[in-house]
């Protein structure tokens, strides 16, 4: 159970904070609801209570976390199917996870393919959403801005 106040991370939207917890009436069914207001794109989210752990709701990582994140995003390129679909499956996979780590990954890679030849507009696509979902971790994590935040990954990449 978490608590108002409580850093948390909705896996596939991102990290944000617990802002209250309500009752609603939803279709004639009455369900506790966690109020979770996401620092990026200033969005509320309602969670229902009982569908936490299905969902995969966990706390945001803390700093000693963040140094695991830093030092994956200045690793190597791992190796990743060369069939396009097969790629972009295996990163949705680790995407959906709401693994850190494992989105932390996926940014790397695609910002390092990027590097080498252009992605397609799905891979874009995804490189953006992930590195959005890292983003709103990080912010709650250090007190950086958003741009701060995006400027530390790619200088962890070694883009900037």
């Amino acid at each position: 159970m978490f608590n108002i106040g409580d850093k948390v991370v909705y896996p596939m939207h991102g990290a944000g904070i617990i802002e209250g917890i309500e009752e609603k009436e939803i279709l004639g069914e009455k369900r506790k609801y966690y109020v979770m207001r996401m620092p990026i794109g200033d969005m509320k989210v309602m969670i229902p209570v009982d569908n936490v752990e299905e969902i995969g709701i966990r706390e945001i990582i803390d700093r000693e976390d963040l140094q695991k994140v830093l030092t994956i995003l200045k690793g190597e390129q791992t190796s990743m199917p060369q069939n396009w679909n097969r790629r972009y499956r295996a990163n949705m996979e680790k995407i959906k996870s709401g693994d850190i780590f494992e989105i932390a990954t996926v940014v790397r890679n695609l910002m390092l393919r990027d590097q080498e030849k252009s992605l397609s507009t799905g891979e874009r696509k995804m490189l953006n959403s992930a590195k959005q979902m890292l983003i709103s971790e990080i912010v709650l994590v250090v007190d950086l801005s958003q741009e701060e935040t995006e400027k530390l990954i790619d200088e962890a990449v070694n883009l900037a």
